[in-house]
């Protein structure tokens, strides 16, 4: 069993929350933000400058042109999503650096910062991401 700091050193290295992104796009920190949804969701609301690479089309060449030496962040809808998780697995076993954002885009839009998108009351819209 790991020790308490090495529990949390280890949490903190692959997960951000709202906050953090926030202010790491804020301050041009190279990130490659990525939302895992079905192009559906995406389309009605998604954080600004998000791209949307459903976590079942990640592969190599989807890949590709993705600058290796940035950070990438995987969001889904909430916390009854794992599609974030799933997403940031298959950005690691490409060899990505990754972190998952705690909350997905429920908590962006709680902590009141911007969407984008064609319908941003679309909160319940199913994220298709099963």
């Amino acid at each position: 069993m790991g020790s308490p700091i090495d529990h949390y050193a280890n949490k903190l290295a692959f997960e951000t929350d709202a906050w953090d992104l926030h202010t790491a796009l804020a301050a041009g920190e190279p990130i490659i933000l990525i939302d895992t949804r079905s192009p559906e969701a995406y389309a009605k609301a998604h954080i600004p400058g998000a791209i949307n690479l459903p976590h079942r089309t990640m592969d190599a060449g989807a890949v590709e042109s993705f600058d290796r030496n940035a950070t990438v962040v995987t969001y889904c809808d909430g916390i009854g999503c794992n599609a974030s998780t799933k997403g940031a697995l298959n950005m690691t076993r490409l060899g990505f650096q990754v972190k998952e954002l705690i909350g997905g885009l429920e908590w962006w839009r709680r902590e009141g910062y911007p969407i984008t998108g064609s319908d941003l009351q679309a909160a319940a819209t199913p994220c298709g991401c099963g």
